[in-house]
């Protein structure tokens, strides 16, 4: 395969890459913002899908926050591949504040009290309905009887509060990235098409210098 990597890495570097990329996440952000500027878009456009991208990972949906993202960018008639890139927001160094301010929100809104120790209860509650979820598909198999507890728990203190919890939030995110990307997309593309004007000035400059010369 053309694309097939010669140097095959073991799964625990390719699991540290994800937590922490090579080169480290602020070259990883610069990457993601250098790659999101040079869009063919317009800077409207873009900047809707950074929103969709943003807003998404104050989702609970992990794992399909591209597909949400996607569909939150066409909907809005975004740059579905900026909403995609700008899902990077949501990562291991922001993720657990996200998933506090969501979760604190949610439970305010819905006259719920959270876990008095969120940060420990958070991981705990992920992990039992993960435990449960694999326990329930064994038992499609087996004699053994299906339990729902640990899931029940799952949604009714981390999932159902996290989801209605994230939208505040995630609005008012994505609403300061759309405003703070719209003039810096705009500034980057004017300062590339006044550089390439420069350069294809100089080059018919260039070609007129060596017609007169002959």
């Amino acid at each position: 395969m053309v694309f097939k990597r010669r140097d095959r890495r073991p799964i625990w570097q390719v699991i540290l890459e994800v937590v922490y990329p090579r080169g480290g996440w602020s070259r990883a952000f610069n990457y993601v913002k250098h790659r999101v500027r040079r869009l063919p878009d317009t800077p409207e456009k873009i900047s809707r899908g950074i929103w969709a991208g943003v807003f998404t990972t104050f989702s609970p949906f992990y794992g399909l926050h591209f597909v949400v993202a996607a569909i939150i960018a066409k909907l809005m008639r975004g740059n579905i591949l900026a909403a995609l890139m700008s899902t990077f927001f949501g990562n291991p160094l922001t993720y657990v504040p996200i998933a506090v301010a969501s979760l604190q929100t949610g439970h305010f809104l819905l006259g719920t009290r959270p876990n008095s120790d969120i940060h420990e209860s958070l991981g705990a509650k992920f992990g039992g309905a993960g435990r449960d979820l694999w326990h329930n598909f064994k038992a499609i198999f087996t004699p053994e009887q299906m339990d729902w507890h640990r899931l029940h728990v799952f949604y009714d203190e981390v999932f159902f509060p996290y989801m209605i919890g994230g939208i505040i939030p995630g609005i008012i995110t994505a609403t300061i990235a759309y405003y703070l990307s719209v003039p810096l997309i705009r500034a980057y593309q004017n300062r590339r098409r006044k550089a390439l004007r420069n350069k294809l000035a100089q080059l018919k400059k260039n070609i007129e210098t060596d017609v007169a010369g002959q």
